[in-house]
């Protein structure tokens, strides 16, 4: 799951813009910075499967808070 999550933030990160003007073409670029945030996190993400329940963590601290 968590090898998924990576080659969908890859997919995201290297997707064209389709050939859209204007408004349509931000919301496109926003959606697409979303979806690779979400992508991204979840692809450094922790997860175990124990008994049946998955379990996924993800670390939010900053670097410098990690250490």
């Amino acid at each position: 799951m968590i090898k998924r999550f990576q080659q969908r933030a890859a997919a995201v990160k290297n997707r064209s813009i389709p050939p859209v003007e204007g408004p349509e073409r931000q919301a496109f670029i926003e959606r697409a910075k979303l979806d690779y945030m979400d992508y991204a996190m979840l692809a450094d993400a922790d997860a175990k499967l124990i008994d049946g329940i998955l379990t996924i963590t993800v670390d939010l601290r900053s670097e410098s808070s990690k250490g």
